[in-house]
């Protein structure tokens, strides 16, 4: 459902959110998320074109959220890279639809409401909450090639 950016960027933003006393580099970042460091590069363009996180070159510089854990929610990062698309007309282009959706199309649309919903009330800071018997995703323990946040659901 969601891209490999949009996992990637949450990865380097919760990282971020854990070490966001200081700039960390980019290097770092993708060390600690295991995000291969071009595809970070990337990302990390789009999140600082939305406003997400700030980057800096040079000497003393590296990349820092721009906004507090506490206000920055996980909606946030998505839309800065890979925004939910939503079904605001039939996809079909089905006249007979007019401006309405159809039952599934607007089930679908309804579902994605949800998620943007739930995503745009879920700060960076609550995913570190330490009562999750499971450590933020970017801690800095080594993850073995077989571990998976995320196991796809075939049918």
């Amino acid at each position: 459902m969601f891209s490999q950016t949009v996992e990637y960027a949450l990865r380097a933003t919760v990282h971020l959110a854990i070490h966001a006393e200081s700039p960390q580099r980019t290097a770092a970042i993708a060390e600690s998320t295991k995000v291969p460091l071009a595809y970070l590069s990337k990302i990390l363009q789009g999140l600082q074109r939305g406003q997400i996180v700030h980057l800096q070159r040079g000497i003393g510089g590296g990349v820092k959220l721009a906004l507090s854990p506490d206000r920055l929610t996980v909606l946030d990062v998505v839309n800065a890279v890979d925004p939910i698309k939503r079904i605001k007309s039939c996809p079909l282009n089905l006249m007979s639809h007019g401006p309405n959706l159809c039952e599934l199309h607007r089930r679908l649309d309804d579902s994605m409401l949800s998620i943007e919903e739930s995503l745009g009330t879920t700060t960076l800071s609550e995913l570190m909450k330490k009562s999750n018997p499971s450590p933020a995703i970017c801690e800095d323990a080594e993850v073995t090639k077989n571990d998976s946040a995320f196991v796809p659901i075939r049918g």
